[in-house]
């Protein structure tokens, strides 16, 4: 069996590597590991893990600024946001994020940072260049998913208790509005022309898909898997494709990320990946897509041409997040 196993990682590694289309070259993806305070760095042209990077207690958002230079990391029991310079790999300062961050957002301008506050129900409001808070926005219980349109007008934050998406306006830092959806919204994502906003219900079981103008929802999906009761179905994060094409669901304990076509409203596929998958990122030309794995402690990666999962790799415990860079 161990034999097999060898050969069928062999064949696979074989098969990455004689794809010249399949990885862009040059680019790195960072893993956020919750149980080891580190980061796992891969190298995508040969998807192995090149170096882990210790950073501060139960890390689990992670984003880049503009130009790649930095990372911005949640570091939830460390009750900061770090800022890691990819080039040293040193944590350079922190940002003040208030109590157990896990979610951020960068607005467009690349000035400004959102951070949800789990156990205060609050949007923080983070100034990058002077470190500062500008502002916190009261919201509803359990703040946790976050997106900011990329027209820069509008940031979202889901509560996981008050079952609602909560509309603010980036300039008056006013909540302009709130959407009801199904039990403890998780991820939220918002389409590249900003029109359309999806949001996933993890307790719920639901994904939404949201007019941004209206703030009304225009489309719910539920997820039928064969042999996975639909308790184990629980929708979490959230990718769209920039053509238009596809959305792709992670389906957390059901262990499958959803394939939906955009087009139609409907979904396509389902791809088996590894055990509680959680976040998703894709690389910078969006030939493959990356999960993190959070039970068996690895991330597959996904061939979205071929709509096929071609590698696992083995990284920390408890992977929560995933973003994917070019090297400098």
């Amino acid at each position: 069996m161990m034999k097999q196993s060898l050969l069928y990682s062999l064949l696979i590694g074989a098969a990455i590597n004689l794809s010249p289309t399949l990885v862009s070259a040059s680019e790195q993806a960072y893993v956020t590991n919750e149980k080891d305070d580190d980061i796992s760095v891969i190298d995508m042209d040969s998807l192995e893990v090149v170096k882990q990077i210790p950073v501060g207690q139960r890390p689990r958002g992670i984003i880049f600024n503009n130009d790649h230079t930095q990372a911005y990391i949640c570091a939830s029991d460390s009750d900061t946001i770090q800022i890691l310079d990819l080039k040293t790999e040193q944590v350079i300062g922190e940002l003040p994020s208030g109590e157990d961050p896990e979610t951020i957002a960068l607005h467009p301008n690349g000035k400004t940072i959102y951070t949800a506050n789990e156990d205060d129900a609050l949007l923080t409001v983070i100034d990058i260049e002077t470190r500062a808070v500008k502002t916190q926005i009261d919201v509803g219980v359990e703040p946790e998913g976050l997106a900011v349109s990329p027209d820069g007008k509008i940031v979202v934050v889901t509560s996981e208790t008050t079952n609602m998406v909560h509309w603010i306006d980036t300039e008056t830092h006013e909540n302009i509005d709130n959407t009801l959806v199904a039990d403890r919204p998780r991820s939220a994502m918002f389409s590249k022309d900003s029109k359309r906003l999806w949001v996933s219900s993890e307790i719920g079981g639901e994904v939404v898909v949201i007019d941004v103008p209206t703030r009304k929802i225009i489309k719910t999906f539920k997820f039928e898997l064969d042999g996975i009761h639909s308790d184990r179905v629980q929708p979490v994060g959230v990718e769209l494709s920039d053509d238009g094409k596809y959305a792709f669901v992670a389906l957390g304990p059901a262990n499958h990320v959803a394939v939906i076509k955009r087009d139609d409203l409907t979904i396509d596929e389902y791809l088996l990946v590894g055990r509680r998958v959680w976040q998703l990122g894709f690389n910078k030309d969006q030939s493959l897509l990356l999960t993190t794995n959070g039970v068996s402690g690895d991330v597959s990666v996904i061939d979205v041409k071929k709509m096929k999962v071609v590698k696992s790799v083995k990284v920390g415990r408890y992977p929560w997040g995933v973003a994917i860079k070019d090297v400098l």
